[in-house]
C-alpha cells in the first residue's frame, strides 16, 4: 500500500515539476501519463489481472479525477504544434472539446463520489463507478487525439 502512495505521490510531484518548466504540451503528456498509469491500474482490476483493492480503486479513481480538473487549462492557442497528439479538432472544436472535458469531469466526480471514504466496496461496485470514466476517455481521445498507427 506505501508503494501505491508513493508511485502516485512521485506521479502528482512529476506534474507540478514540469509544470514549473511552463511547457503545456509537456504538462499534458505528464498528466497524460498519471492517467494512463491510473487507468492501466483500474484496467488490470477490471480484468481481475491483479486482485481487487478498494484502497487501489480510489487511488487510481483520485489520479483521474485530478487529471480531469487540471487537463484543460494545458490547451492554450498555438500549443497544437510540435511533439504533441493534440489533434486540431481542440481548437476548431473548441466547444465541443470543452463539452468533453466537462463530462470527463463530471464522469470523474460521480466516481469519485461512488468510492466513498474506503474506496468502492467490491469490484462490481468499481467496475459500475470507473465504466464511465472509460467511456469518456475512449470518445474523447477518438475525437481530440491524432492516432498514431
Amino acid at each position: 500500500m506505501k508503494k501505491i502512495a508513493l508511485a502516485v505521490s512521485a506521479l502528482c510531484l512529476s506534474v507540478s515539476g514540469v509544470a514549473a518548466a511552463d511547457d503545456p504540451i509537456a504538462v499534458r503528456k505528464s498528466i497524460m501519463q498519471a492517467t494512463a498509469a491510473s487507468a492501466g491500474l483500474a484496467g488490470a482490476m477490471m480484468k481481475e489481472e491483479l486482485a481487487y483493492n478498494p484502497a487501489i480503486a480510489k487511488a487510481a479513481i483520485l489520479t483521474l479525477n485530478a487529471g480531469a480538473k487540471s487537463y484543460g487549462a494545458f490547451f492554450p492557442e498555438g500549443s497544437g504544434e510540435g511533439d504533441t497528439t493534440a489533434a486540431p479538432a481542440i481548437w476548431e472544436d473548441a466547444a465541443g472539446f470543452q463539452a468533453a472535458l466537462d463530462k470527463y469531469m463530471t464522469d470523474t466526480a460521480a466516481a469519485l463520489d461512488a468510492a466513498g471514504k474506503d474506496g468502492p466496496a467490491d469490484l462490481a461496485s468499481f467496475q459500475a463507478a470507473i465504466g464511465p470514466v472509460f467511456s469518456n476517455c475512449k470518445s474523447c481521445h477518438e475525437k481530440f487525439r491524432v492516432q498514431n498507427n
